[in-house]
């Protein structure tokens, strides 16, 4: 299953709860600039759906939120990469930020892709999952090492350009990217966790 082929109910941005630590909450209709409102209009166009999670605090910046949803929408429904692995991509880089809006979105659309419950809860423990296939192993250690180490190493490297190729490299490294972006503006503007939705990420010891 691609994500493009899942329910209604995974594809809609989870609205976020209520709380007086949002440093920027949702502005009214009356607030919108008109560059503003014409970024609200095309992301409702591309997606079907009102803005929620990281874009709100984004649509301060109407440009960055305008280059983000490209982004965003391109690494979630043009790459053609397995979405089981794309989203795994997603939640090593949600853990790496301990970002529990962007863990909960994903976590739920992992599952419906096919993603394993325990390689899941592994990566929210911290630790390397068991029993990944080869493609698994190829994708979380590419992200993993560059995560944590800000480069990777030739034979990481190697294994996943062998398996999926150049254009796999950079959407791979782009889904690191675009997905840290999105839990930076998040965890700096304090965007609340979403309705119905709990902590499951603790931050790590230093």
């Amino acid at each position: 299953m691609s994500t493009a082929d899942l329910p209604a109910e995974f594809q809609n941005i989870p609205a976020t709860m209520e709380s007086a630590d949002n440093r920027m909450p949702p502005q009214s209709e009356a607030e919108y600039t008109d560059a503003q409102k014409a970024a609200i209009a095309a992301f409702e166009k591309q997606r079907g759906r009102k803005i929620g999670g990281p874009f709100v605090p984004l649509l301060r910046s109407p440009h960055v939120f305008e280059i983000a949803i490209q982004m965003g929408y391109y690494l979630r429904y043009e790459t053609g990469l397995p979405s089981t692995l794309t989203e795994f991509a997603i939640l090593i880089t949600a853990r790496k930020w301990s970002q529990n809006y962007e863990w909960f979105a994903h976590r739920k659309i992992a599952e419906e892709v096919g993603l394993e419950t325990a390689k899941i809860e592994a990566v929210r423990e911290g630790r390397r999952p068991q029993n990944m296939s080869e493609d698994e192993e190829a994708v979380y250690d590419y992200c993993t090492e560059l995560h944590q180490n800000g480069q990777v190493s030739d034979t990481t490297y190697n294994r996943l350009q062998q398996k999926f190729g150049d254009q796999a490299i950079i959407d791979f490294t782009a889904i690191c990217g675009h997905y840290s972006l999105l839990a930076m503006v998040m965890n700096g503007t304090n965007t609340p966790l979403p309705v119905g939705g709990s902590r499951e990420l603790e931050g790590f010891p230093k």
